[in-house]
């Protein structure tokens, strides 16, 4: 392909369902007979185009050729799926939106302008959060009548939904910003919210911006794991039939940690083709590989177990310094499964709260044996052969985009057992 870094490099394109045109595990197995022998699969996050993510992999990949042992050969692919960009300003792109969501366009038009114009009028918000419930395909009835859980955000007063993330907002801002945006001293509520009416209702305009940006994330949370297992998943199954020397290593920033984890779900009975997988900042709970939740022994994570079909590691990198995983995170994850999370919430709602962390910001928690691995000892002495291991990426990964950095293919490499 004109202007990838590696050869040989294959792109795996899949619909928001899961299907992708035929052929596609064809050409994978094919480099097994061209010998082949590891298989390096990349599956972007947040992305704007097809264009971008292949630029994110030939830049991810580039350092790969100079770290690998003599006697690997390797072969890249990247999966394209519709997604969009996931900025660290408050609301997503408008335009990517529309790309991904083109059925929706009436939708999007009509959130952009209120949006814009921002009126103290609760009518308003009402209506934004009819508008969110239709972009997301959520029944204005409630979550408890939903066939899936239901983010408690969706179905709540939007004015306080939109107070809530606006607190969150603030909090998580410089000071100086945090004031130049605050309500008059007295005005607030015991509870955190404005206690009038009119003039403070402009202000909850900044937290309907980061609602928005949260019933997308809902969106393509849902569509991840469904092209992972509907998807990815099979197909990786259809290459060990095709190929079944050929080792698989998956590797997934943000969302698309969650489409890899996902594919391992939907890989066929029997099937183990794959021998590693790293997840970079990915955005999915910490919790999702557990046998037992802490809070609940009644209940597991949504992949429970699912790491026993890796032959290898799987290699949870994470970092403190994503803001994004480590504070809109959890109070997306909390608003979306606590009914009562409407009241009394702290000024940074979820934050300490483990139940609602995700992997990307503090690694995989609750199940055991898990290994946790500082960057530099990994760097040093490899990660370990098999089982969970977390990997604090802290002194490289600053923020959520930090995707391309040499040291992470590093880690890949090692967890793959094909470094030099």
């Amino acid at each position: 392909m004109t202007g990838m870094s590696v050869e040989p490099y294959r792109e795996i394109t899949f619909d928001k369902e899961g299907d992708g045109p035929p052929g596609q595990s064809a050409s994978l197995a094919a480099l097994a007979r061209q010998g082949v022998t590891d298989l390096v699969v990349f599956a972007h996050g947040w992305n704007s185009s097809p264009s971008g993510a292949t630029r994110l992999y030939s830049d991810f990949f580039a350092p790969f050729p100079g770290l690998l042992a003599p006697g690997i050969e390797a072969g890249y692919a990247g999966v394209i799926w519709p997604s969009m960009m996931f900025t660290g300003a408050p609301g997503p792109d408008y335009r990517a939106l529309v790309t991904v969501l083109p059925e929706k366009e009436p939708v999007l038009d009509r959130l952009t302008e209120l949006l814009v114009t921002a009126p103290a009028d609760e009518r308003a918000f009402a209506e934004f959060g009819a508008l969110l419930r239709e972009l997301t395909d959520v029944s204005g009835e409630g979550a408890a009548v939903a066939v899936e859980p239901v983010p408690e955000f969706l179905v709540a007063d939007p004015v306080e939904v939109c107070a809530l993330f606006t607190e969150a907002l603030e909090a998580e801002a410089p000071a100086a910003e945090a004031l130049a945006g605050a309500v008059p001293a007295g005005a607030v509520s015991a509870d955190g919210f404005e206690s009038g009416f009119g003039e403070g209702l402009e202000r909850y305009w900044k937290g309907a911006r980061e609602a928005l940006r949260q019933a997308t994330y809902y969106v393509m949370k849902k569509r991840a794991g469904r092209v992972g297992e509907a998807g990815l998943g099979p197909l990786l199954g259809e290459v060990a039939r095709a190929a079944p020397g050929l080792r698989v290593h998956l590797v997934g920033h943000s969302m698309g940690a969650r489409l890899v984890a996902y594919a391992l779900k939907g890989l066929p009975s029997g099937a183990r083709p794959v021998a590693s997988v790293t997840l970079l900042q990915g955005a999915f709970s910490h919790y999702a590989f557990a046998a037992r939740l802490p809070h609940d022994a009644r209940r597991s994570g949504s992949l429970r177990d699912v790491q026993q079909r890796i032959r290898g590691p799987l290699v949870a990198c994470y970092s403190r310094h994503d803001t994004a995983l480590g504070v809109m995170y959890p109070l997306a994850s909390r608003l979306a499964r606590d009914s009562e999370s409407l009241g009394g919430l702290p000024r940074l709602p979820g934050a300490g709260d483990p139940r609602w962390g995700a992997i990307g910001y503090d690694g995989v928690h609750a199940v055991p044996g898990t290994v946790e691995r500082t960057l530099a000892a990994v760097l040093g002495a490899g990660v370990p052969a098999s089982g969970c291991v977390n990997v604090d990426t802290a002194a490289v990964v600053r923020s959520h985009s930090d995707v391309c950095e040499p040291e992470l293919a590093r880690v890949v490499v090692s967890a793959a057992r094909a470094g030099r």
